[in-house]
């Protein structure tokens, strides 16, 4: 069963989508909201492709390897600005998103 077979990424996918949500909404109470707004733009696109790339694995669908090859940029783009910021939760983030971007990698190979 697809599921059972991809599970971890679907599990790394859902994790980071939820991290990329928490850290858009903290960072839209930041005190210099210009800075993060790049954080916050990264952090809606690969939120959105982590939900969309579990459910092609959870579905089985053939262009989930091709989808988790996006979705692996997207969380290495978000993890590289997240990872910019001394927030703890763009830290937090930046740490979902390396881990999403490796289970995606590992499941398109």
């Amino acid at each position: 069963m697809a599921t059972l077979k991809n599970q971890a990424c679907i599990d790394a996918c859902n994790a980071c989508a939820a991290a990329c949500d928490h850290c858009a909404s903290s960072c839209l109470k930041e005190p210099d909201l210009p800075m993060m707004a790049r954080c916050i733009a990264l952090d809606m696109d690969c939120a959105a492709l982590c939900r969309v790339a579990a459910g092609f694995m959870a579905r089985a669908s053939g262009l989930d390897k091709d989808l988790c090859r996006v979705c692996a940029q997207a969380c290495d783009a978000c993890s590289q600005e997240c990872g910019q910021h001394k927030h703890d939760h763009c830290q937090q983030c930046a740490a979902a998103c390396r881990k999403c971007a490796e289970e995606c990698r590992r499941m398109a190979a």
